[in-house]
């Protein structure tokens, strides 16, 4: 049995960090500092963490050292009974599978080697990047984001170039490199070795291209109650192109003016509209616009001889009561009655009555939905989402029936306004009012907007405002 170094000095610094973080709690230390002193006690504890993850990346080497012997009974992960290193180091650390494989691909690029003749230790395989993360300069984030480029380059790349190019990062990581510029973050390390990468693997395009075409994958994963899960990973270009989406979508929206709103002094009062959701939320509903838009294109393959798609069933009797669950096919969880509202308005309804027992006794035709000719005059009548500031172009809207179908509502153009994605499936909740004027949608702020809470006349047509401004 050996001498176990290091469990006094561990417990004697875990002892004074508790007895740190307990004062700092109590005393507001954190609170009562001004912004510089703030910002230096950030700095000091950030190189405290840095200091430690160094540790922790030495600890999870020698775990991984110690498991990689050919013989299973032999591993260290065999004797604590664990699957493989991850496994370990997740349950005695607490932290994620994630954050176990980091340490891991940390403790690969900076754990030096053990010769099998001496046992003394060798040279890491990144040195420089070895000592940094020792002098508390670099952590897990730096480490990675300066390794991992450079090794994507192996075996194209001689190990002698990737370490030169490693210390070239490491010495920006220091605050030391050629412009004098600060120590740099991680995102800027990552920039700066990707950029070596590419230089010294001039030729290297095609076997990432081969790698990512291997690696692409798109999963939903197991429904819950608050939603489906998504994973994957997409090709670059994919992912350019998803990203052009959301940009377009997510762009900063102006507010349009109203020609026929001015005040005393002839100037145009704009109208806008409040958007709180979260930048995540805002991706979400352009990546679900997008699935409708390609969903009604016409140019995916048929299923079953139609175009792709989304049934939703619902009793008659919840419906009409605003009770109960709606059943999309194909995803296991139950869906309201306010989102099958949503589904079936811009969409067809087919009425089938079953008996109890299940036998079905008559199917009803398609019903309710705007055809194309009638899209087009919307369009051209509403320019785009009719909400005020929205800016979502007509080609990306819904067809929202201003009075319910099962209201009475007609599926005329007399009753039908452009909705973007997200003020159609959250009409109810946003506030906004809609009404039709003689077929011409009007609406009314929510409460909490402003204080002119009168029907306004909205488009975003250039025809008709222009027709507006020669009226004023």
């Amino acid at each position: 049995m050996g001498m176990d170094l290091l469990a006094q000095p561990l417990s004697d610094l875990q002892s004074q960090v508790a007895a740190l973080v307990a004062e700092c709690a109590s005393a507001r230390s954190l609170q009562r500092a001004t912004e510089h002193e703030l910002a230096a006690q950030l700095g000091a504890i950030a190189t405290v963490h840095r200091l430690v993850e160094a540790m922790l990346i030495d600890a999870t080497g020698e775990v991984m050292r110690r498991s990689e012997t050919g013989d299973r009974d032999a591993r260290m992960t065999s004797h604590l009974g664990c699957r493989d290193v991850t496994d370990l180091v997740e349950q005695i650390t607490r932290v994620s599978a994630q954050t176990a494989a980091r340490l891991q691909r940390a403790a690969r690029a900076t754990r030096p080697a053990i010769s099998d003749i001496s046992g003394e230790l060798l040279e890491a395989p990144f040195p420089s990047v070895r000592d940094a993360m020792v002098d508390g300069v670099i952590g897990v984030d730096g480490i990675l984001s300066i390794t991992d480029p450079l090794q994507q380059t192996a075996p194209r790349v001689t190990h002698d170039a990737r370490r030169q190019a490693a210390d070239v990062v490491v010495a920006e990581a220091r605050g030391e490199g050629p412009d004098g510029a600060p120590p740099a973050c991680a995102a800027l390390l990552k920039i700066h070795a990707q950029t070596w990468s590419i230089a010294l693997d001039q030729d290297g395009a095609e076997p990432r291209e081969r790698a990512a075409i291997r690696k692409r994958a798109l999963v939903l994963g197991v429904a819950t109650p608050t939603g489906v899960p998504i994973r994957g990973m997409l090709l670059p270009e994919v992912a350019a192109q998803l990203q052009t989406i959301f940009d377009a979508q997510l762009s900063p929206k102006v507010s349009f003016d109203d020609p026929a709103a001015a005040d005393a002094n002839g100037e145009l009062l704009p109208l806008a509209g409040a958007d709180d959701r979260t930048r995540a939320q805002k991706q979400h509903d352009a990546f679900a616009a997008a699935l409708g838009v390609a969903a009604s294109s016409g140019l995916l393959p048929t299923l079953g001889g139609y175009a792709p798609t989304l049934v939703v069933s619902v009793t008659a009797e919840d419906l009409a009561a605003d009770t109960g669950y709606a059943h999309a096919q194909g995803c296991a969880e139950p869906i309201s009655i306010t989102v099958a509202r949503h589904i079936a308005c811009a969409g067809r309804i087919q009425r089938i009555t079953t008996r109890k027992n299940g036998k079905i006794v008559d199917i009803g035709t398609e019903e309710r939905v705007f055809n194309r000719h009638q899209r087009r005059a919307i369009a051209l009548r509403d320019g785009g989402c009719i909400i005020p500031g929205c800016g979502t172009p007509a080609a990306w809207c819904e067809i929202h029936h201003v009075t319910e179908y099962a209201q009475g509502g007609k599926t005329h153009t007399d009753n039908g306004v452009l909705l973007c994605w997200f003020h159609h499936r959250f009409l109810d909740r946003i506030g906004w009012q809609i009404r039709m004027n003689v077929g011409v949608p009007e609406v009314k702020p929510p409460p909490w907007l402003g204080t002119d809470h009168r029907w306004r006349v909205v488009t975003t047509s250039p025809i008709r405002l222009k027709r507006r401004l020669q009226r004023t």
